[in-house]
């Protein structure tokens, strides 16, 4: 009988499409995974709605199952509770940082509504010297920042709750 922790740790090794170093689960899109009537059934949350990723997530999550054995298995995908940057692992910080995304703040973001925009660290040179060129990044999830330092572009994973 294969467990809930195996599941999980088959599914660390399908990658986000959009961020191939993360996995679904450093995302933090995999919200359950439980046998129904024998089956599994993977629970699914975008990380925003209409997402294009989500499709791929789940044809990759059923292909490992499959590739792990695993011949009935569903995915299903809900939108509530919205998910939210605060779901990213720890492990996909890390890796968002060294893979030169700067990973999220642990704040909602509304300085674009409000005041100036939050401040981001640069991940190749760790100055707090940067600003933003564009609130909307190469996915909608990212916002394009530049460093004032070492003049090198990079993206900002969102802050999302």
């Amino acid at each position: 009988m294969v467990s809930k922790e195996q599941i999980y740790n088959w599914l660390e090794e399908v990658s986000d499409p959009e961020i191939p170093v993360l996995s679904v689960i450093d995302l933090g899109v995999v919200r359950d995974a439980q046998i129904i009537d024998g089956d599994w059934l993977i629970t699914i949350t975008p990380t925003y709605s209409g997402c294009p990723a989500m499709k791929t997530m789940e044809e990759d999550i059923l292909s490992k199952l499959k590739d792990k054995g695993i011949d009935s298995a569903k995915v299903e995908m809900v939108l509530a509770p919205a998910w939210s940057t605060d779901w990213l692992s720890e492990n996909g910080r890390v890796k968002l940082h060294e893979y030169g995304i700067a990973p999220p703040e642990h704040e909602v973001d509304k300085s674009v509504l409000f005041a100036e925009p939050t401040v981001v660290p640069c991940p190749k040179c760790h100055s707090r010297n940067t600003r933003m060129v564009s609130q909307f990044g190469s996915t909608a999830c990212k916002a394009l920042y530049q460093c004032n330092d070492c003049q090198e572009p990079f993206d900002y994973f969102k802050c999302l709750k």
